[in-house]
């Protein structure tokens, strides 16, 4: 084999190994490091956290859930349909005066059936709806989980008292500001931010509830 042979040889082995090592690293940027960690945020660090500091178990994880929901679009609410939902969600903080963990139970119930409405898998399927919700509203699902949780068992294994079920139901209403939102996109206005002592009226909803009302009354103790 001559000697320009086998240079043509060696630059066609480099150009491979090079095209390879770029394609390996555009892939993990798209799906790995500091790109998961920013598109997951606090759900990034409560999975590492699942896998006892595992951050690669982790990244594998969020990445399965990333291409298996990453493309579903959420389908569009009419006006009539947010207000049927601000509706129902008002009437569960009026529950929650009374009985609160009826009201919980309830407002469980309502978040699975409006992700299910807006396109994500059914209730029923729980811990599916909660991965795809996790891939588009990952700074609030985690209020899912704690309304479904503290609809069930308290933390310890007991029932949640009062107190805790406020936490939850209050935790849980910036996921259902996010699936009712007029407006589009994974990162919405006020991602990250707490809305649950904003005042009536100051949301995109054409009518909304008011979630001081959860901290002035004195809900009895079931």
């Amino acid at each position: 084999m001559s000697t320009g042979m086998i240079i043509a040889l060696a630059v066609i082995v480099a150009v491979v190994v090079i095209g390879a090592v770029a394609l390996i690293a555009r892939g993990r940027g798209r799906h790995g490091g500091p790109s998961l960690r920013q598109r997951f945020g606090p759900e990034y660090d409560r999975t590492v956290a699942r896998h006892d500091g595992d951050t690669n178990a982790a990244e594998r994880e969020l990445t399965a859930r990333l291409e298996r929901h990453g493309e579903l679009r959420e389908h569009p609410l009419d006006g009539t349909e947010r207000q049927r939902w601000t509706d129902r969600w008002t009437a569960v903080q009026e529950q929650f005066v009374d009985s609160p963990r009826e009201a919980v139970a309830e407002a469980d119930r309502l978040l699975a059936e409006l992700a299910a409405v807006r396109g994500y898998p059914g209730g029923e399927r729980y811990e599916e709806q909660l991965d795809a919700l996790s891939v588009h509203h990952a700074e609030h699902v985690e209020g899912y989980r704690r309304v479904h949780r503290a609809a069930r068992l308290g933390p310890d294994g007991s029932a949640a008292g009062t107190e805790e079920l406020r936490s939850a139901l209050l935790d849980a209403r910036a996921l259902f500001d996010d699936l009712t939102s007029t407006e589009t996109g994974r990162h919405r206005a006020g991602a990250g931010t707490d809305h649950r002592d904003t005042p009536a009226g100051t949301r995109s909803h054409a009518r909304t509830h008011n979630p001081l009302a959860l901290h002035r009354s004195r809900p009895k103790e079931s």
